[in-house]
């Protein structure tokens, strides 16, 4: 089989004739990787079998400059989230330029740049169909398919999750005008033939879900439920992969409700990807389960491997699990650490 072909294969339950794996890096760490291996290219030298496709650049920039204080931000984003740079690698501090407003109103009003202007697509089904015939699966890229993050982070988490209950008018005008942007999206990355659209926002801690499950069934369920018929009114055979960060399992359920097919990252510090897939591998696929708290910065060579080993023969037994870190592979991760999970999955 083709790696497509064994992808598609591994994702409805068949029993795979390659693991499939997938793992990404900060650019710290990809400092590293090029001074071992003269080359930042990794998807290239591990033979990933993933590949994203993202539109094109805007060129109608937005000036933000007016929502923050002078020296309060180093940077700003597309959608005017301020940045201010920390003391350690590409870690920053967010700053909200909507933390101050008063109405829903002054929400509304907020600019927006022009992600659906057609020449941002232009040549888009084409960078797609190239990646299909390189043999890659092809990954929405360039944005996630979210709500509630790029919300929290234009209001401020502490703002939104009061508005939830102080001020839902408010609330209602940051989640809506996201919505509406990104339904039209998904519905454009499954038009243009996009294998897995990333869809996403963390709402679990480590020690159980960031809200009450029914303010996350009030607020996010629909408005998740509505993107993904977005995508799947246009191509119902198209894949919807879903990422939270932490132990998200009073919601996993209604997750597959909502029309999830690949549920990531089953963050092992939390929840044990071996339950969650004896749990749940008939209803829903699983994308991750090997720690970048843990095995991955802090195991031995040993430990990696054998982590790895034991996802292997629940990727055996069942399909329907994609290998890979929790989450991109920060500074600290070994390159030694990195090479054992690659040749265990190469290898099995």
């Amino acid at each position: 089989m083709t790696d497509r072909e064994n992808f598609f294969h591994v994702i409805r339950g068949g029993k795979p004739e390659r693991i499939p794996f997938y793992l990404t890096m900060c650019d710290n760490l990809l400092d590293s990787f090029e001074k071992k291996y003269a080359t930042r290219d990794i998807n290239s030298y591990y033979k990933i079998p993933f590949a994203h496709a993202g539109i094109k650049s805007s060129q109608n920039s937005i000036d933000y400059s007016s929502f923050f204080s002078k020296g309060e931000i180093d940077y700003y984003d597309d959608w005017g989230v301020g940045y201010k740079s920390g003391s350690v690698a590409h870690f920053t501090k967010f700053v909200s330029p909507m933390s101050n407003f008063t109405s829903p109103e002054e929400v509304r009003a907020f600019p927006m740049e022009d992600y659906l202007a057609g020449y941002r697509w232009e040549g888009f089904s084409d960078k797609v169909a190239r990646l299909k015939e390189q043999d890659k699966v092809v990954l929405s890229g360039g944005m996630a398919i979210d709500i509630f993050e790029p919300s929290w982070y234009l209001r401020g988490m502490e703002n939104l999750l009061c508005d939830f209950i102080t001020n839902p008018d408010i609330a209602e005008a940051c989640l809506e005008r996201t919505l509406r942007l990104k339904c039209e999206i998904a519905a454009r990355f499954a038009a243009y033939g996009v294998d897995v659209i990333i869809f996403g926002d963390d709402v679990g801690t480590e020690r159980g879900m960031m809200m009450n499950p029914d303010t996350w069934r009030q607020w996010l369920k629909p408005r998740l439920t509505k993107t993904i018929k977005s995508a799947k009114e246009v191509n119902p055979n198209v894949l919807c992969y879903y990422h939270s960060d932490g132990d998200i399992r009073l919601i996993i359920d209604e997750l597959i409700e909502c029309g999830v097919d690949i549920l990531n990252p089953i963050q092992p510090e939390c929840m044990n990807p071996v339950e969650i897939y004896g749990t749940y591998h008939d209803r829903v696929a699983l994308w991750g389960t090997i720690g970048t708290q843990t095995t991955m910065p802090f195991g031995s060579v040993g430990e990696v491997t054998s982590k790895t080993r034991e996802m292997i023969e629940l990727c055996k037994m069942g399909g329907k699990l994609v290998i890979a870190p929790t989450h991109i592979l920060e500074p600290e991760v070994p390159l030694d650490n990195v090479d054992a999970f690659i040749n265990t999955v190469r290898n099995p």
